[in-house]
Parts: structure tokens; C-alpha cells; sequence
């Protein structure tokens, strides 16, 4: 037997040195010649303000080119996440071009997350709080989830499958998202603040802001702190920086794929959501494809992602 303790080590030694085979790199650029259809929403909102895609655009380009100070934070923030600068201005930038427009000065983002604390918030549905519907015991498979973003995932599939459009214990659910349904207590189906965050993913990301940033975890009780978070830039900024290494990571992952030197794809993800979904509806397709003798399909951006990387000369030249 002791002739054999040596053998096992060196075969042990040999399987820790084994090289991992790297995701593959999605290549930089659009996979699109031209844009993808833009939502008629945006269109509609964009019209109703009497100003074009390409005026919001110019304008928090504007923002972020005479605003060197908030370079720097979007710098500092995308250090500590592991992440290049483009990724955070990318999701800025579409965010702003295609949702809301922006405000002239970055002090108007902060004087906005003090006014939105003027009125006691609640996450309710009908009079319902959050913190009590998922009480329910629909919600029992959740609770052995700790981190905050699987919790949380858990909880908003649990309502896609059991309570979206329904009826249940003589109370109908309308046909909506979760986040609209329970997290819109200003104005329904926005969302706020220099990145444009809404209430359901800031509280996905609190653990990893905590983490890595120290910021306090945010609580579902008190959602006026949460509007404060996204509200306030400097607060909301990690946040927008998790969102992206979320993204990356869960493509990696779950996808094999690589997406970290494609802002154009992390932004397509910021404006879609649910990165793991997406990724494992990839890999699927994939192997479907692989086993029909097919090249893989690569990530692709939508009209969102598609102007990022369309103009990402320009927006590089910020940093």
C-alpha cells in the first residue's frame, strides 16, 4: 500500500495541472449589418418628448464627456468589478438613448434621489406587501436560498409559474412582470436613476455590492432606501457594474461563452435581463446545432447593444 501513496499523488499533481479550456471569445462588433427593429414603446416615448433617438444619445454622450469627475467613478467602479469602463458607459448610454432621456447635470440625479424620499414607498400589490406574498407557500422552495440574486430569481420564477395572470386563493395576478407588478410603487413599469435601474434587480445585486463594494445590503421592508440606491450616482453606479460582471460571468459559465470584450452584448443583457435563462437557452441551441454537424451560434446584440457597438470608437475616446 505504501508503494502506491507516490503513484496517487503524481496522477494527482498531474489532473490539477491539466489546462482548462477557455470560453470562447465573442469577437468585438456587431454580429447585425444593420440595427435590430427598435421597440415601438421607445419609439412612442422618444416622440411624446418631441426629441429624437440621436438627440438623447448626443446629449448623455454630452453628460459623460464634460463630466470628468463622473468618468472617474465609472472608472473606479469598473476596476473593482473586473470589468473595462465601455461595459458601465454602454449600458449608460443605451439606457438614456432609448428609455429615459437624460438630465443636463449629474447633480440632478442626486437632488432627484432626495426627492423621491419625500413619500413612504411600499412594494405592494392590491395591499399586499412583497414581504408577505412570498410568505406564500408557493415561495417554500425558495428559502433555503441565501445568496440575494438566486433568492430573488427563485422568487420571480415562482411567480412566473404559480401567480403571473392568475387566480389564486380568490385573488387574480394580472399578466405582468414581477418586477411591474410589486416593485413600481411611482410610476409603473419604470425605472430610475443614471442607470436606470428598477427596484427588483438592485435588490438581485445587493449581495455582491456588499461584497465588493460595501455598501449596505439592501432591504425589501424598506423601499425607500432602495430608491435612494438607485437614485443617488454614486450608489447606483456599483450596481450597474455588477449587473454587467453578472452577465459575463453567467455566460461563461452556463454558455461557454466569453463576452467580456463585447460591450454591445453586455449591453443587450443589461437592457434584457436574465442573463442565466438566456445562456442556457444558448447552450442548448448549440448543442442542437453541434449535433446536426452546425457551427454554434454566437451572442448577439439587439438594437439596444447594436448602437453601443456601432459607436464604440467615439465612446471609447471618453476613457
Amino acid at each position: 500500500m505504501k508503494k502506491l501513496i507516490p503513484v496517487a499523488i503524481a496522477l494527482l499533481a498531474a489532473a490539477v495541472v491539466l489546462p482548462v479550456k477557455a470560453a470562447t471569445l465573442v469577437p468585438a462588433g456587431n454580429r447585425s449589418v444593420e440595427q435590430p427593429p427598435i421597440p415601438g414603446a421607445s419609439s412612442r416615448r422618444t416622440q411624446a418628448t418631441s426629441t429624437t433617438f440621436q438627440a438623447k444619445y448626443r446629449k448623455i454622450y454630452a453628460l459623460l464627456k464634460n463630466d470628468a469627475a463622473l468618468r472617474a467613478k465609472i472608472k473606479q467602479v469598473s476596476a473593482a468589478y473586473g470589468i473595462e469602463p465601455i461595459h458601465v458607459v454602454g449600458a449608460i448610454v443605451g439606457e438614456h438613448t432609448y428609455n429615459v432621456d437624460a438630465y443636463d447635470r449629474l447633480q440632478t440625479y442626486y437632488v432627484k434621489a432626495i426627492s423621491y424620499l419625500s413619500n413612504r414607498l411600499t412594494f405592494s400589490y392590491k395591499g399586499e406587501d412583497v414581504s408577505d406574498f412570498v410568505q406564500r407557500p408557493e415561495f417554500d422552495a425558495c428559502d433555503g436560498k441565501t445568496e440575494s440574486y438566486t433568492l430573488w430569481q427563485c422568487r420571480e420564477r415562482v411567480w412566473n409559474k404559480s401567480f403571473r395572470g392568475k387566480t389564486v386563493g380568490g385573488k387574480s395576478f394580472p399578466n405582468d412582470r414581477f418586477g411591474a407588478t410589486f416593485f413600481q410603487p411611482l410610476y409603473a413599469g419604470q425605472t430610475f436613476g443614471l442607470g436606470q435601474l428598477n427596484p427588483l434587480t438592485a435588490l438581485q445585486m445587493s449581495d455582491m455590492v456588499n461584497r465588493v463594494s460595501g455598501l449596505p445590503k439592501l432591504d425589501v421592508r424598506d423601499p425607500n432606501q432602495v430608491y435612494k440606491t438607485i437614485m443617488d450616482p454614486d450608489l447606483t453606479l456599483p450596481y450597474v457594474a455588477a449587473v454587467v460582471r453578472n452577465s459575463i460571468d453567467a455566460y461563461k459559465r452556463i454558455a461557454d461563452f466569453d463576452i467580456s470584450k463585447n460591450p454591445g452584448v453586455t449591453s443587450t443583457l443589461y437592457n434584457i435581463g436574465d442573463p442565466e435563462s438566456r445562456a442556457q437557452a444558448l447552450r442548448a441551441e448549440n448543442a442542437r446545432r453541434a449535433a446536426a454537424g452546425q457551427s454554434p451560434k454566437l451572442p448577439q446584440e439587439n438594437y439596444y447593444g447594436w448602437l453601443v457597438n456601432d459607436r464604440l470608437d467615439e465612446l471609447k475616446n471618453l476613457f
